[in-house]
């Protein structure tokens, strides 16, 4: 007969009581750590707030009968060890580190999720076949130096230290002599590379409003969406304000503006999983009484489809470049970041339908706009992501906020999946 952690309704109303309780307080005990004066957290790389947030979270995992150990860049492992010494960890976690005046959930919710499922499933059911771990991951937002995937990068060999020899931050600190203060580098623990990961799977608040809107308790990610950011430089003629007539003007932001028009209704006509988004315009000379002459910005374009995205990029670059044609504009385009799509799982994806299913949870699979540590992970290793709602969709913000209720669904979920995985043993 078919376990499971909550055999019956009455049995599951109970533990997502209790997880609903629990979840608070691991979430309300992060944030008391790196409080921003000017509102929400911010906990940045490798700053006295990180530190002792980590060291407070090496605590309470050995405090939950973990075996805790940091590599040499700062990710922290706390290890349920299972019966079989051989068989690869299933891990799940997520990333420690905030933007600048962040929420008290995107990554945080992540690590107390598997704080909560692993103590749960040793309490209730003992040592585990495969061995569970969970990571708090060192750092993913890149809020602090120009680096994002730091700590899950460093894990699956796509980041390391030749990369970061001449990063620095706002206040020209390099990132070596920041790691190093906090007692992190090269030779000081074990290795981040790793090679014995059987699994990863990541739970996050969606960071959107689709399953809020849908009333949905649980997104399955299909995808992490692939990005291409862009920056064009528009250039036309300075001119008086007063004294050029309208028909004589080589008017940059004009032309820009048409652009940025022409991209919106491309993008609403191809749809979702589509997004395109200028973000920065910087205007020369920026003054009331002169008309601009040049014009500097950046596209961030998003899609699930590494063909579909190239292609409507290569649209735009035609469209741009015509536009401006037409006004007497000289433009220069360059893409100076590129991402492609990163499915997960197919067979995590499907345990995991499966197990919303059984527990009566409603799904449905998505696509995650964002990037996430998950994207890294699934270079190494078979990889899946859960996504619970986001209240109106705001998230890197201190109204950030997803029901308790809901974030306890989330919990369930992951504990239903880890029991699977590490208990019964069900391959991947």
């Amino acid at each position: 007969m078919e376990r499971s952690v909550c055999l019956s309704p009455q049995e599951k109303e109970q533990l997502l009581s209790y997880f609903e309780t629990q979840v608070m307080q691991v979430l309300n005990w992060l944030a008391a750590f790196s409080p921003d004066e000017e509102g929400g957290i911010t906990r940045l790389l490798y700053t006295e707030g990180w530190l002792e947030t980590q060291l407070a979270l090496a605590e309470k995992m050995a405090g939950c009968g973990l075996k805790t150990e940091f590599d040499h860049v700062g990710n922290l492992f706390g290890k349920l060890q299972g019966e079989d010494l051989d068989a690869p960890s299933i891990i799940t976690g997520s990333h420690i580190d905030t933007v600048v005046q962040g929420g008290m959930y995107d990554g945080a919710y992540g690590i107390a999720a598997g704080l909560l499922a692993l103590d749960y499933l040793q309490r209730q059911f003992g040592k585990p076949k495969r061995t569970l771990e969970i990571v708090s991951l060192c750092e993913e937002e890149g809020s602090r130096f120009p680096m994002a995937y730091w700590g899950s990068g460093s894990i699956v060999g796509k980041r390391n230290f030749e990369q970061i020899v001449h990063l620095q931050d706002s206040y020209e600190v390099f990132f070596a002599d920041a790691m190093q203060r906090c007692g992190f580098g090269e030779g000081t623990g074990r290795d981040s590379r790793r090679s014995d990961i059987g699994a990863f799977i990541e739970v996050h608040i969606e960071q959107g409003a689709v399953l809020e809107k849908e009333g949905i308790a649980i997104g399955v990610v299909d995808t992490i969406a692939g990005q291409r950011r862009l920056k064009f430089e528009v250039i036309g003629e300075a001119n008086h304000a007063g004294t050029t007539p309208m028909h004589m003007r080589r008017d940059a932001l004009e032309g820009v503006s048409v652009m940025i028009q022409a991209l919106r209704q491309e993008a609403v006509r191809i749809g979702a999983p589509l997004v395109a988004t200028v973000g920065r315009l910087q205007v020369q000379p920026n003054v009331p009484n002169v008309v601009p002459g040049k014009v500097v910005f950046t596209l961030d374009a998003r899609h699930d489809d590494e063909q579909a995205l190239d292609s409507f990029c290569q649209w735009v670059m035609k469209e741009f470049t015509s536009l401006a044609a037409q006004r007497q504009l000289a433009i220069h385009g360059t893409e100076w970041f590129r991402e492609e799509p990163v499915p997960m799982n197919d067979k995590l994806k499907k345990k995991m339908d499966d197990v919303c299913g059984k527990l009566a949870i409603s799904s449905k699979r998505m696509v995650s706009g964002a990037g996430h540590d998950a994207q890294m992970f699934e270079h190494l290793c078979p990889t899946a992501m859960l996504f619970v709602p986001s209240r109106s969709g705001i998230s890197h913000s201190p109204e950030e906020y997803t029901e308790p209720r809901d974030l306890a669904v989330g919990v369930l979920v992951l504990t239903e999946l880890l029991y699977r995985l590490g208990y019964e043993g069900e391959e991947l």
